[in-house]
């Protein structure tokens, strides 16, 4: 086990250094510079130049990849280009704020996930488990942006039951203890949801049909054979090997949450890193932009990591059987 989590994790390692690297190209080779946003006609030549030199824009490509990478792995980020803060402090400032909402939004994924993926395969072929599956395909199917903004037309405009956008009241500062906890609560109800909807609806019918090829197995029809309850052969035995591989799709759903915070932070103006990256990718603030994609990069290596070595302890047959593949 050991030897397996040392591979991983020496992979994990290669991959966030391709990452970097491929990045680091794109920003740099993409039209465009980020001085741009500093053109103005009292602004001298000279003084643009020297602008240049003072963020290295004016040495070769190589040269810039390499000081930027060596600063990089001693922890520093480097200065925003557009707040003209440290991008470590704007990172510690989005962060927390992306991790609990990716969270709540995968608590809430596999919560309604793995229910109605019970309910439809204990239902199976009912009317019931048909409209799980129209539901599922339906929020599957549309564009995530569309549905943050019909829960913000309902819950906030129509029924005034949510707040629409930001993670806490104006008035918050006013607030502390269990009143400012309440109201961040009602402000992470909607992004959360938004979310985490899509993943669970792939998740419902992935284990619905887990179930389905479980319950047909041998060993099933030998469980009922000596009298055990059908609830008994459903939790006991079914449901423990259909549910083992809900620990990678819990691993594989972390790049489309983050990536789906992206959208879902911006429309509901959620100081999160998605938004952070949105507004560094418009001002084309590089150090940001490479500071954000570094952390999340991490976040999700780090997630399919984890999702990894747990399977492997569940299941001991998939790090021998890649153990002796390596061999």
């Amino acid at each position: 086990m050991s030897g397996f989590v040392l591979r991983r994790l020496a992979q994990s390692i290669l991959l966030l250094l391709i990452v970097l690297t491929v990045t680091f190209a794109l920003l740099h080779l993409a039209p465009g510079d980020p001085l741009a946003r500093y053109d103005h006609p009292d602004i001298s030549p000279e003084a643009a130049a020297s602008m240049r030199r003072a963020l290295g824009l004016d040495r070769p490509l190589l040269e810039q990849y390499v000081r930027w990478m060596g600063s990089f792995l001693r922890g520093d980020f480097g200065v925003s280009l557009r707040y003209l803060r440290p991008v470590r402090d704007l990172l510690a400032e989005s962060i927390p704020n992306t991790l609990v909402l990716t969270a709540t939004a995968l608590v809430l994924h596999l919560a309604a996930g793995v229910s109605l993926g019970m309910l439809s395969a204990a239902k199976r072929r009912s009317a019931l488990d048909r409209a799980n599956t129209i539901a599922a395909l339906f929020v599957y199917s549309i564009p995530s942006f569309w549905l943050a903004l019909m829960m913000i037309l309902v819950f906030s405009l129509k029924l005034g039951m949510l707040p629409s956008s930001h993670m806490q009241s104006i008035d918050a500062g006013d607030l502390s203890g269990a009143a400012l906890a309440l109201d961040r609560l009602r402000h992470l109800v909607l992004p959360a949801f938004v979310l985490g909807l899509a993943s669970a609806a792939s998740t419902a019918r992935y284990l619905r049909g887990s179930m389905m090829d479980v319950l047909g197995e041998d060993y099933i029809r030998t469980a009922r054979a000596k009298g055990l309850t059908e609830a008994r052969v459903f939790w006991k035995h079914a449901f423990r090997n259909a549910a083992a591989p809900l620990v990678t799709i819990t691993g594989l759903s972390l790049p489309f949450l983050l990536g789906g915070a992206v959208v879902t932070e911006t429309i509901f103006s959620w100081p999160g890193m998605g938004r952070l990256a949105v507004d560094a990718i418009h001002a084309r603030d590089y150090p940001v932009v490479l500071a954000v994609n570094f952390a999340v990069a991490v976040l999700v290596i780090a997630g399919n990591l984890l999702a990894d070595v747990a399977y492997g302890l569940l299941d001991p047959r998939i790090t021998s059987s890649r153990a002796s593949g390596a061999r």
